[in-house]
């Protein structure tokens, strides 16, 4: 959350309290901006028919491998012929096999549940071929017959349309071929549920990984699917944090996942032993930070991996003795408007390291431990005895002359291309690194390696830039020794990625952005020869305003996990109880909340900040600075706090202590753009207009949906006697923040300056409401837009109430001023009849 509190400097005519002030996001964030055309949802990919079928069959795909263990899919197509009203279903089994005939009606297809908790969601819906399509579902006791029966041979699915079913000539046909695999799924799928809603743009930092606004962080469901069953299980849900990244061991008996805090720095991880219920308690938390050297900055660790035994963890860390690399110094990440690809991560600097839960200590690993090189992304084979991770030249990930970037695969982006390297384990010790040929040098980058079961494939994620959720993400399999790679034949046209091994290695479940933005859950099958067969979604998986992220299967039978307490996020409550208050606006009762949460955990920075939004929001200046400073001493690298200060110093007086801070700020993080704004406004402030402008155009420019950017922007202008510029400035703020009475002022007070009247008149009659007609300025300019358009008694009454108002205040030259004006008014209601006569 961002406010500008303007109260160092008069607004054309003194108006406002402070500066930009950054917290915790929004609770009800707007729903995100148009699709760009390239991240349409997209059609499946399934085999177009010959021109004169007019049946095209979207599911299943022709040469579909159904698992054994499957509930009875939904069957869909398109027939061109408009006389067709009925269809005849045919499942053949051979020449002399009886076949399975049914008819259905051709239901249209539906959009799946939506989940009506959610706010600020871009509302999903059906592909032009989805909405076309017609659809059937076999019911149990038929699937389970075809299944049966298509195991040693492919069967065959004919569709045939006719105008009823008393009809003797078929007016459409289409054909396609499917079997089912001898090999089960059998283990299940532990999944992250999230909605799509991005995060509110002042609320972004640099080295900051935050996808969602905090409000929706308790909205995210882990859940759990057999897929012979028609629904997930939930088995966490509502925690304050952003859980992520979860693995299992070999046997499924232990459980690691990074518990970001409400930072989102990527600092805790839990160690869990999988019981029926189990338990994330402080016994089985980790600390990544713990393990920082002396004077370095927080470690950071960067998608943590268990061992396939249980024993060990691997992740990415800072490069150890680099003292003062900060996270942002490591890791690039952008901020996007698509709901569908909000935001990229990837790390341009960092080692792998591992943890033993026997000795309790994190140290690099040997081999892979290269300061030149960003080692990321490390994944075990089965047997724990080699690590496949992902390897490219170490770089700043906001180098000089970087430009924001807009979009996912925007050229702007930091570039950076990762190849595949595997390295032994060996008890800690490491080894020479081996570069994977097929999976490197190939002018893409090489990611998120799978190791098979049986150790004889790498799968893996190739993309033109960064790593996983890029909307051009491809699966691609290598041998393990390295070889020819080629692209899984199960690819669907937008984002393939966050894939997985079912235990006996012939089960592939991944995620994909086809047809819908919204993730979709599949599952492929691969044979012997690293084949995939056509893809089959996972259904229900998710409500349709949802998406699947981050599947992995676990070892597990059929009542091995019913559900996740977590006590050890008790921290997080607390705070997320503070941010609710804070977002609520109840200042005075978030405060103490904030130091509830900050005694909770004494070693984390951002209770102390947000109980500075609060009091600064309160008028506290005086505390509000100093629990600015306790944030600052805690976290020294954060911009949003730096920038917090300044203001909070700004609205003191301070003005040379209150640019020391937004200066920082910006040198944390040249893309904040609220800390831009503030700079140019204390520019503007200190006599420097043309640096100011510079500022303001930079941070509009970052954060154009910032309304206190116009908002000062257009004022210089109004100044400057550009009116006509201020004007359209300050109607961009009134649009985009229209109950800020500051903005409405100052509009107002633009359009009197070019005889606009009756265009004033509506914001001062805003700007007095939305302050409860207690600023006896505002009063006054509403007084004079009542007598410019002829309305003197309306002028005369509210003149007199902003009299009573400054007269209590005290305010001298107002009163008398005012009483001038009613003068004025009160000869002009007298003598405005007589010019009518």
């Amino acid at each position: 959350m961002q406010r500008v509190l303007i109260g160092t400097a008069a607004i054309l005519l003194a108006a406002g309290t402070g500066l930009v002030v950054e917290v915790a996001a929004k609770p009800d964030p707007a729903p995100a901006g148009p699709v760009a055309a390239y991240l349409k949802p997209v059609p499946m990919g399934a085999a177009v028919p010959a021109a004169e079928e007019p049946i095209s069959i979207d599911v299943p795909i022709n040469g579909t491998i159904y698992p054994p263990d499957l509930i009875p899919p939904q069957f869909a197509w398109r027939d061109n012929t408009p006389a067709v009203t009925v269809w005849r279903i045919e499942i053949l089994f051979g020449e002399k096999a009886r076949s399975i005939e049914v008819w259905s009606a051709g239901e249209k297809m539906q959009i799946g549940p939506i989940d009506e908790t959610l706010t600020g969601y871009v509302p999903p819906t059906l592909t032009p071929e989805q909405a076309a399509d017609h659809t059937w579902r076999p019911d149990s006791k038929t699937w389970d017959e075809i299944k049966k029966r298509s195991v040693s041979q492919p069967a065959k699915i004919v569709i045939t349309g006719f105008v009823s079913r008393q009809a003797v000539e078929p007016l459409s046909r289409a054909e396609a071929t499917i079997s089912t695999s001898s090999d089960p799924v059998g283990a299940p799928i532990f999944y992250r549920d999230v909605p799509l809603i991005p995060p509110d743009p002042d609320t972004e930092q640099r080295g900051v990984i935050k996808p969602l606004p905090d409000s929706v962080l308790p909205k995210i469901k882990w859940q759990l699917r057999y897929v012979n069953q028609t629904e997930s299980k939930v088995v966490m849900t509502n925690l304050p944090t952003c859980g992520n990244c979860h693995s299992f061991s070999r046997d499924g008996r232990t459980m690691g996942i990074d518990v970001d805090g409400p930072a989102n720095d990527k600092g805790l991880f839990a160690l869990v032993p999988i019981h029926k219920v189990s338990t994330i308690s402080n016994d089985y938390l980790l600390r990544w930070s713990s393990f920082s050297e002396e004077h370095s900055q927080k470690r950071f660790g960067f998608m943590s991996q268990v061992s396939p035994d249980g024993k060990y963890v691997v992740n990415s860390i800072d490069v150890p003795h680099a003292h003062g690399t900060r996270v942002l110094d490591r890791l690039y990440n952008g901020f996007y408007e698509n709901y569908g690809f909000g935001q990229v991560f990837y790390p341009t600097r960092g080692v792998l390291a591992w943890y033993s839960k026997e000795t309790g200590k994190l140290q690099p690993l040997p081999g892979a431990d290269d300061p030149n090189y960003v080692q990321t992304s490390a994944f075990w084979t089965v047997d724990g005895k080699y690590l496949i991770y992902s390897r490219a030249t170490a770089r700043d990930p906001y180098p000089p002359g970087y430009k924001r970037s807009t979009y996912a695969n925007d050229p702007n982006e930091t570039q950076i291309q990762y190849d595949l390297y595997k390295i032994p384990f060996n008890d800690g010790k490491g080894g020479t690194p081996e570069r994977i040929v097929g999976a490197s040098e190939n002018g893409m980058s090489n990611n998120f390696p799978k190791v098979s079961p049986d150790g004889k494939w790498i799968i893996f994620v190739q993309c033109k830039n960064g790593l996983l959720m890029r909307p051009d993400s491809k699966l691609y399999i290598v041998p393990f020794e390295g070889g020819k790679a080629r692209p899984l034949e199960s690819n669907l046209p937008l984002m393939n990625s966050w894939h997985t091994f079912n235990p006996n290695g012939h089960w592939l479940a991944f995620s994909s952005k086809s047809p819908s933005l919204y993730t979709h859950l599949y599952l492929t099958h691969i044979d012997d020869q690293g084949h995939a067969s056509p893809p089959v979604v996972v259904e229900n998986a998710t409500a349709a305003n949802r998406a699947v992220n981050i599947p992995e299967f676990v070892n597990l039978g059929p009542e091995g996990l019913d559900h996740i307490d977590t006590p050890a996020i008790d921290f997080y409550r607390e705070f997320d109880v503070a941010q609710q208050l804070q977002d609520a606006h109840k200042y005075a009762d978030a405060v103490p909340a904030w130091k509830v949460a900050a005694e909770k955990d004494p070693t984390d920075a951002r209770p102390w900040n947000n109980m500075g939004v609060a009091l600064a929001a309160s008028g506290k200046t005086s505390d509000a600075i100093t629990a600015y400073d306790k944030s600052l001493a805690l976290n020294s690298d954060s911009s949003q706090t730096h920038n917090n200060l300044g203001s909070a110093l700004a609205e003191a007086g301070r003005f040379d202590e209150a640019m020391t801070q937004i200066e920082k700020a910006i040198a944390l993080d040249p893309d904040n753009g609220a800390a831009h704004i503030n700079l140019g406004h204390l520019l503007e402030v200190t006599g420097h207009r043309q640096e100011a402008i510079d500022q303001l155009t930079q941070g509009i420019q970052i954060a154009p949906k910032n309304a206190d950017g116009h908002n000062i922007y257009g004022v210089i202008l109004a100044r400057e006697g550009k009116i006509d510029e201020a004007i359209v400035e300050l109607q961009k703020a009134v649009a985009l923040s229209p109950g800020n009475a500051e903005c409405r002022y100052n509009l107002g007070r633009a359009y009197a300056a070019s005889n606009r009247f009756p265009e004033a008149l509506p914001q001062f009659e805003a700007a007095a409401k939305l302050t409860r007609n207690r600023e006896p300025a505002i009063l006054q300019m509403l007084a004079a837009m009542y007598s410019e358009t002829g309305n003197y008694p309306q002028a005369i009454a509210v003149t007199q109430q902003a009299i009573e108002i400054a007269d209590k205040q005290q305010n001298t030259d107002l009163a008398t001023a005012l009483r001038a004006n009613l003068a004025r008014y009160e000869h002009q209601a007298e003598v405005a009849p007589a010019a009518h006569n």
